[in-house]
């Protein structure tokens, strides 16, 4: 793919949201509906994307508290990433609260001063949040994975619900009264699996054991040495706190985790956890991944340990007592020399097993490899697969070309490749470009081709080398979409676009520019917002997915 130098404008946004903010903007009509009439700032290469959903106080507030300064606070809502939007009982002035929940009357303590707003961190509840209920992970207290365990499931769908909205609405620039009006905002899917769900974990080894202050369970003090497997203490790099399981994961892949568990720390066998300070030990990582054997339709589970050298005799113990497992076909070494603390190495070994395991979703079988970018439930993929197949309207006559960006292993394309005439897909990374073309393969689809390429360094030639779309399904990463690849949409004018987003807010900055234009050029809008559609790929985790859909006017 054809690629050059993008302008210094990646990421540029122009509205801060304020997520307590509840009263529609005042508008004018306009082919996406409504737009908000003030005028927009300029472009900006400064800004990021978390930028876009932190909160903006009044700025005529006088009162702003101190480092170290206790509150008396109550937590109104939740806001994008799941953290609290708290009031001062005194004063309403607005501060941010990590676990604090709606309808919660707590006492927090100043931890952070940024720009116009604070962070405080929850020392005490005086009056517990609405929707209370009991979380059954024994960690959900100070885990940083499942943040809203203890939040009715109702309510967690609820304040994601509510997140997109805002967000949609402020950052997009959309009206409130034209999208009730016309139907835009579609209620949000659940996940039918709320534990279990997830088909990848990663956990690091460590020197340095953590245990919360808060806890007092004198299991979770016997870790030898302060040697400790399990996850990162919110907030830490090396500090890790020690876990037998995670409800989050299958139950295969915790059988794996505690025989692991229960060995590893053995003295004769030499095993030593990685110090990401001295840069010295052995175990780094350790990847667990489900799926699922295309002709039983039973788990198979694949380690993956990621370790500083390449010493299989080190492993041999571990291989021997986890090949043990049913479940278990596969077990890999990935060997990362570097001091970087990724989870993909230089070199892959086998030392158990196949090298990959497989999943079916919409009826195809995809290989996935210890590095392949898959969908993390697999369960819930299929739900939003299904809809971004119902939300491109094919005609049915196999005579649409789709454009497939950032398609990673390809699954999005492939599941649309038997009802279009051709897909055409574009990833930057090599090895998933590869899993996409051997995933065509396995299912005998001939009609896709995956080209690697980085779409945040397009020049004009893109696009040179497909047919014009009649379909553009975009799912990018966090940052959203560049500028320049936006700009390319807007010539190109595609009948039909459909954005698949893990982070509305990047989403509704991108919808903005694509349905109002981009400002300080003459660059306009084409596009007619008709749906977004919120659907919970991950229970219990601030993280919401939506996919939404737009026509051209």
């Amino acid at each position: 793919m054809a690629v050059g130098a993008f302008p210094g404008s990646a990421g540029a946004r122009w509205l801060t949201v304020r997520p307590w903010v509840r009263t529609p903007f005042r508008s004018t009509s306009s082919a996406s509906f409504s737009v908000h009439c003030s005028p927009r700032p300029p472009l900006s290469t400064s800004d990021s994307a978390e930028s876009l959903s932190s909160p903006s106080p009044p700025s005529d507030c006088s009162f702003f508290p101190k480092r170290g300064q206790t509150l008396e606070l109550v937590c109104e809502s939740l806001a994008f990433k799941g953290k609290g939007v708290c009031k001062v009982s005194d004063s309403g002035f607005v501060v941010l609260c990590d676990r604090a929940l709606p309808g919660e009357r707590f006492l927090g303590r100043v931890t952070r001063r940024k720009g116009s707003y604070a962070e405080v961190t929850k020392l005490k509840t005086i009056t517990p949040h609405r929707d209370l209920v009991k979380a059954p992970c024994a960690y959900a207290s100070y885990c940083g994975g499942c943040k809203t365990q203890n939040l009715l499931y109702e309510a967690q769908l609820m304040a994601k619900q509510q997140q997109v909205n805002d967000l949609i609405i402020h950052v997009g620039r959309f009206s409130s009264k034209d999208y009730k009006q016309d139907n835009i905002f579609k209620p949000i899917i659940p996940c039918e699996l709320q534990f279990g769900y997830r088909n990848k974990m990663e956990f690091s080894f460590g020197t340095r054991s953590w245990v919360p202050r808060i806890v007092d369970d004198a299991n979770l003090n016997l870790m030898e040495n302060g040697y400790a497997l399990g996850l990162h203490a919110p907030g830490s790099f090396d500090k890790i706190f020690h876990i037998d399981s995670c409800l989050l994961q299958s139950e295969a892949a915790n059988k794996v985790i505690a025989v692991i568990q229960d060995c590893w720390k053995d003295p004769n066998l030499g095993l030593t956890p990685y110090d990401v300070q001295s840069h010295k030990g052995f175990l780094r990582h350790l990847m667990l991944r489900t799926g699922r054997d295309k002709k039983t339709g039973f788990s198979e589970v694949m380690v993956n340990f990621i370790t500083s050298s390449y010493k299989p005799k080190m492993l041999e113990h571990l291989v021997r007592k986890i090949s043990a497992i049913p479940e278990v076909v596969s077990i890999m070494n990935n060997v990362n020399t570097s001091i970087g603390n990724t989870t993909i190495g230089e070199e892959e070994y086998t030392l158990y097993g196949k090298s990959t395991i497989s999943e079916v979703l919409r009826g195809l079988t995809f290989c996935i490899s210890a590095n392949s970018f898959f969908q993390t439930n697999s369960f819930q993929a299929e739900v939003l697969y299904k809809l971004i197949e119902e939300f491109c309207c094919l005609k049915g006559d196999q005579s649409e070309i789709v454009l497939d960006l950032f398609c990673g292993t390809g699954t999005i394309g492939l599941t649309l490749a038997r009802r279009v005439r051709h897909v055409y897909g574009y990833e930057v990374v090599k090895e998933a470009v590869s899993d996409a073309q051997q995933n065509a393969a396995l299912n005998g689809i001939h009609n896709a081709t995956f080209v690697q390429g980085d779409l945040n360094k397009i020049d004009d030639k893109f696009g040179s080398n497909f047919p014009k779309p009649d379909i553009v399904i975009s799912d990018p990463n966090r940052p959203g979409m560049h500028l320049k690849l936006i700009q390319y949409l807007l010539k190109l004018q595609a009948s039909r676009v459909v954005y698949v987003s893990c982070n509305p807010a990047t989403c509704a900055r991108d919808l903005d520019y694509l349905c109002h234009g981009l400002p300080e050029t003459n660059i306009k809008g084409c596009y007619k917002l008709r749906s977004v559609q919120p659907v919970d790929m991950f229970p219990h985790t601030p993280h919401i997915e939506c996919i939404c859909v737009l026509e051209l006017c």
